[in-house]
C-alpha cells in the first residue's frame, strides 16, 4: 500500500512542476509574433484631390 502512495506523491510532485515549467514558459498568454515588414502608408499620394488638380 505504501507503494500506491509514493508513486501518487510523486505523480503529484510531477505535475506541480510541469505547470509551473508550463506557466513560466508562456506565462503572459498567447502574445502575436512582431513582423518586420513596415505598415502600409500613403506617403506618395498627393495633397490634394484629383478634381482640383484636372482644373
Amino acid at each position: 500500500m505504501e507503494i500506491f502512495g509514493i508513486a501518487l506523491v510523486v505523480l503529484i510532485l510531477i505535475s506541480v512542476a510541469a505547470t509551473f515549467t508550463a506557466v513560466a514558459r508562456d506565462g503572459r498568454g498567447h502574445t502575436p509574433p512582431e513582423y518586420s515588414i513596415r505598415d502600409w502608408s500613403a506617403l506618395d499620394l498627393p495633397s490634394r484631390n484629383h478634381t482640383t488638380r484636372a482644373l
